[in-house]
């Protein structure tokens, strides 16, 4: 009779556990929630258990909401708890055609609220619940023709039709707006963002890519690539699942090796990495069955937690030491390309590529027979070099006209300082000096690359109500990689700057003649560049329009204004 209550706890305990089995538990293994399902679990959750909360953070492009849930077993305000712990953040369904994420998830938090995973004492967890609800709401069967399961499940693009994970610079979503500000409020010190892999066929369920080294320091950037990713993949391993880096290879097999992938800030984890935050992108094998990918995706997010509990210290360690590289003065690279000299061998476990007649047009056709499985050594390039450097300034000057610019340098909580009054400052400026732009619009822009600057000291006056933004201060990558031109996900690649490409006032040609002679007639300097100009360059000699607007363009006729970056630096 002892027994008894200790039976009717088990039943009770049973019973409980039931009624907090997430959707996709319920389910058939291949299903996956829905977003009013996915509230409903949370919000149930967040009434039931004081360790977590569930609250609206921000909006969609179609003004759905985008929800946060937060396991803090110290259950106080985030502000005030996380003072002497580490954050774990994580985010779903970007594309929410690759939901593993959101059903994991939804099971990790369930599994710390009920105690089935021991609380951690210093990790609290975070996590958007699904970043892209207008997509996750776009439900149907047939978007990923690649994918294997589940059987329904959102769209890629969101409501406006962005790829959302191509937005966290260029800020054109109310998404990326709303994520920026939630990472600023939960100022996270590892961050993990769901997906599912495109590509060619393996024997991985598990891929990644881990946040660049290059990118995000060399202190931060060894030591999660050297220690901690290792000792979460070994963790992995051992609950079944091997992995390798992200292969970004979409046809054959990678016989002679591939490279690590470089996360640009456009991409969540490079975004992660300008407020010097390690970052994992899960990227579970597209064609693996739905449950192992979610498990796969729940025990990594799980192994991170462990870890940070038991390394919150260090990791928080790592990170100033981190910040100390980014001093103004210093120097810092806004441009990289791949070190091919520089690799690991890496054991791939891949799946023989071959060729057939294709049923559709009778061609050769790629196919990888997964009964001729095979392990190889391939080199796996994972080093990047500088091709581009800048000296960090002590401040940036944005006029208040840069409206766009000041309106995200305050989401992400940059320190600006107003002028108080009119005042005539020695700057650097920039001249755009060269720019290639892609044919095709992509994202919504027409992308520049390959930019090149003239730089000049000048006295520029601004006005009272222009801001100093000093760089000493934790936004300090955020800056140069959004301020400084050449940078490959700058503000002016990304054409927030074009009008500043187009000349506004023009002249005629045969009223200018006149002027443009007697400017070569009373200026003997000007004279003599003009006549050097020619001597040097025969196509200009021999080009009589040519030369009249290099008259004109170094004249005091020719407006300041044009290919003159607006933003100036104090060094």
């Amino acid at each position: 009779m002892k027994q008894l209550p200790m039976l009717f706890f088990l039943l009770a305990f049973s019973i409980g556990y039931a009624q907090q089995l997430t959707p996709y538990e319920r389910g058939n293994g291949n299903q996956t929630t829905t977003f009013d399902q996915m509230r409903a679990f949370y919000n149930g959750l967040s009434q039931q258990y004081p360790s977590i909360s569930y609250e609206t953070k921000g909006t969609d492009d179609n003004n759905a909401p985008i929800d946060v849930v937060i396991f803090n077993p110290s259950e106080q305000p985030l502000e005030k708890s996380r003072k002497d712990k580490s954050v774990l953040f994580i985010n779903n369904g970007i594309h929410p055609g690759e939901p593993d994420g959101i059903d994991a998830t939804m099971m990790l938090m369930r599994d710390l609220a009920i105690g089935k995973i021991k609380s951690p004492k210093n990790v609290i967890v975070a996590a958007i619940a699904s970043y892209n609800i207008s997509g996750m709401l776009n439900r149907a069967s047939f978007s990923r023709a690649n994918q294997n399961g589940p059987e329904e499940y959102g769209f890629r693009g969101n409501a406006r039709n962005y790829d959302l994970n191509r937005d966290f610079i260029k800020t054109d979503s109310k998404n990326s707006r709303s994520f920026q500000q939630i990472f600023q409020w939960i100022k996270p010190d590892v961050f993990i963002d769901n997906h599912v892999s495109n590509g060619a066929d393996y024997q991985y369920t598990f891929t990644y890519i881990s946040t660049n080294k290059e990118r995000l320091g060399k202190v931060l950037g060894n030591y999660f690539n050297s220690e901690m990713q290792k000792v979460l993949l070994k963790e992995l391993k051992e609950s079944g699942f091997i992995s390798v880096p992200y292969v970004n290879i979409h046809n054959d097999v990678p016989d002679i090796g591939f490279p690590v992938f470089m996360d640009s800030p456009r991409y969540a984890t490079g975004y992660a990495s300008l407020f010097n935050v390690i970052g994992t992108v899960v990227e579970t094998h597209m064609l693996k069955s739905y449950p192992d990918r979610v498990r796969a995706t729940y025990h990594y997010m799980l192994n991170n937690l462990h870890y940070i509990d038991q390394n919150y210290q260090v990791i928080q360690q790592k990170r100033a030491e981190n910040m100390a590289q980014y001093k103004v003065g210093n120097t810092y690279s806004i441009g990289w390309e791949l070190d091919s000299s520089k690799y690991e061998k890496l054991d791939f476990k891949g799946f023989e590529a071959k060729y057939k007649a294709s049923d559709v047009s009778s061609k050769d056709r790629l196919w990888y027979d997964r009964n001729a499985k095979f392990s190889k050594q391939v080199k796996l390039y994972d080093t990047y070099a500088p091709t581009k450097k800048i000296t960090i300034p002590t401040y940036y000057v944005v006029p208040q006209s840069e409206w766009k610019v000041i309106d995200l340098l305050q989401i992400n909580q940059i320190e600006m300082i107003p002028l108080k009054q009119d005042s005539l400052i020695a700057v650097e400026q920039y001249r755009i000096k060269d720019f290639k732009t892609v044919t095709r619009p992509y994202e919504g822009h027409y992308l520049h690359y390959d930019t090149e600057v003239f730089r000049e000291t000048k006295y520029v006056q601004f006005r009272a109500g222009d801001f100093l933004v000093p760089l000493d201060q934790a936004g300090v990558k955020f800056l140069l990689e959004t301020l400084e031109p050449e940078a490959i996900d700058s503000y002016f690649n990304w054409n927030f700057f074009d009008a500043i490409l187009g000349q506004k006032e023009y002249y005629s040609a045969y009223v200018f003649e006149d002027t443009a002679a007697k400017l070569l007639k009373d200026n003997k300097a000007l004279k003599a560049a003009f006549d050097k100009e020619k001597a040097n360059n025969p196509a200009f000699a021999d080009d009589g329009r040519a030369q009249l607007d290099w008259v004109y363009k170094h004249s005091d006729y020719y407006e300041k204004s044009h290919l003159l970056y607006p933003i100036f630096r104090v060094n």
